[in-house]
């Protein structure tokens, strides 16, 4: 089989998810038929993306049938029938919060990691609830990079995902499992998180939308965490729509989250009594103004990553929108306060996974002790990124040594986001800024395994989104271009907006969309 006709097999259409849900609700088609087509095309095409670790084939089937007699009893559901992924470090428990409800996914929670290998959660996470409420199906739990640290998807103990362009190359990480299950059209929506870009970079990468909502926007409960002050669940899908479906029902203030903000589900629609995201999205924004930082045009990006800079700025200007050369100083030094910071938090959240409250416990010899028993559970648990990342917080944060780079890193840490709050407000030499554009990443994907050797190199693949998250602010990475040369691969470019302000990044979206269909 050619290149193009095996691209082309992986990722064949499917109806969107708005358009699955109507069709459910209005009993044009059924729960069950929608999730066993999603389940053909998992055995089909799985083979050669390895997007999932886990399917629930039967469950999945048992939640269709409820959620169609929910339909014949005169419910309506925004995401009735609609085949979901979810990344595999979000927790789904044996059974659900509502009575009667047995067909329970459970599962095991592994975040691609040997140390939760048997690990079955008693509980499900806030925001796959909430998409179960909304009656969406899950067909399965996602592969990771290891306890969602890498850009690639290769580090998981258990398999590396592929991208469904081209599964010669990565498909990105840490949520590559998602994004491939998006951009192989098994599933229109799929839930990632994102610590330092591992929703948008993957996104990206596989060609399909991916949203990281303001800090706070998003309920963390049922996450496994990573980097608590950095982490987001977030949504992927191919359909523009469809994103900002799944971000409505899954943003909500939650009692269980100490950080879920109290305007989490608050959105600023304008007066036009629009009534959802959707509707609001319809409605361009005048007088647009979208900066542009110097540093997105980097000497280091791959050219046609500028190429498509370059036309996704000219696509903003025939839509109406001034275009301002900003200058946010601080991003060049975003990727060394993100490796601190996230690898600080990363060595005390998983301080808990010692073979003894959690995890898989090492076997002893004769003689040996605790110490011995946290060192070889760890160290047979852990994958060699992990551990590295453990390593280098434990080394920022001991004595000696925390002034001088945890502390230096939280306040380059507010610095960006002076510099992007600078950009929003305005300056004397440029008006306000909508929205800040720059790539989503310095380049297309790359081949697997071509940077397994240089962990540096992979970390500067988040440049142009560690920032976004030690900000704090919503990101949204957009489908903007190919590659010029075969094989032929995705580039995406990202709209970085204000603090609890994604319909603008959504509405901006959408008016570049509407300029390429018509």
């Amino acid at each position: 089989m050619s290149h193009s006709s095996r691209a082309d097999a992986l990722t064949a259409h499917i109806p969107a998810a708005h358009g699955m849900a109507a069709a459910v609700n209005a009993r044009q088609a059924s729960a069950v038929e929608t999730t066993r087509a999603a389940l053909d095309r998992l055995a089909s095409r799985e083979s050669a993306i390895d997007a999932f670790l886990d399917t629930f084939p039967d469950a999945a089937l048992r939640h269709a049938a409820i959620i169609d007699q929910r339909i014949a009893d005169g419910e309506s559901l925004p995401l009735a029938g609609v085949p979901v992924a979810i990344k595999d470090n979000l927790v789904i428990g044996p059974d659900l919060h509502t009575p009667g409800d047995a067909f329970g996914y459970g599962g095991r929670t592994t975040c691609g990691s040997r140390i939760l290998e048997n690990y079955h959660s008693p509980f499900t996470a806030t925001s796959v609830q909430r998409l179960i409420d909304a009656g969406a199906i899950i067909i399965g739990k996602t592969n990771m990079d290891e306890f969602a640290m890498g850009s690639s998807c290769e580090h998981s103990a258990f398999k590396i995902t592929r991208n469904p362009h081209e599964p010669a190359h990565v498909p990105g990480g840490s949520s590559g499992g998602s994004a491939a299950a998006v951009g192989s059209n098994i599933v229109p929506l799929a839930l990632g998180s994102d610590t330092g870009g591992s929703i948008r970079q993957p996104a990206s990468y596989c060609g399909i939308y991916g949203l990281k909502p303001t800090y706070g926007r998003v309920s963390r409960s049922g996450l496994v965490a990573y980097a608590s002050s950095l982490d987001q669940v977030g949504p992927m899908a191919s359909d523009l729509s469809d994103l900002a479906i799944a971000t409505q029902v899954i943003c909500a203030t939650d009692p269980l989250d100490s950080t879920s903000s109290s305007r989490a589900a608050e959105w600023h629609l304008d007066g036009a009594g629009a009534s959802s995201l959707v509707d609001a999205m319809a409605s361009p924004i005048t007088g647009l103004a979208i900066g542009v930082p110097a540093q997105a045009r980097s000497a280091s990006n791959h050219p046609d990553v500028t190429r498509v800079l370059n036309d996704t700025i000219a696509s903003l200007q025939r839509i109406g929108a001034t275009v301002v050369d900003i200058d946010l100083p601080m991003t060049d030094y975003g990727i060394a306060a993100y490796y601190i910071v996230a690898a600080a938090e990363a060595s005390s959240n998983l301080a808990r996974f010692d073979g003894i409250r959690y995890g898989r416990r090492a076997s002893l010899e004769p003689g040996q002790g605790l110490v011995d028993l946290y060192c070889r559970s760890r160290s047979e648990g852990f994958g060699k990124e992990v551990q590295r990342r453990i390593m280098l917080g434990t080394y920022v944060l001991s004595s000696g040594y925390y002034d001088a780079y945890y502390n230096t890193a939280l306040k380059a840490r507010r610095l960006i986001k002076q510099d992007f709050d600078t950009c929003f407000a305005g300056t004397s030499s440029h008006p306000a800024c909508h929205a800040v554009l720059m790539p989503a990443a310095p380049g297309p994907a790359f081949k697997i395994g071509e940077k397994s050797s240089d962990p540096l190199a992979l970390y500067l693949e988040d440049v142009y989104t560690v920032g976004v998250n030690l900000a704090g602010l919503p990101g949204l990475t957009i489908p903007a271009g190919w590659t010029s040369a075969l094989p032929r691969l995705p580039i995406g470019m990202q709209l970085i907006g204000r603090g609890f302000d994604e319909l603008t990044l959504l509405r901006i979206a959408a008016m570049v969309r509407n300029s390429q269909t018509t």
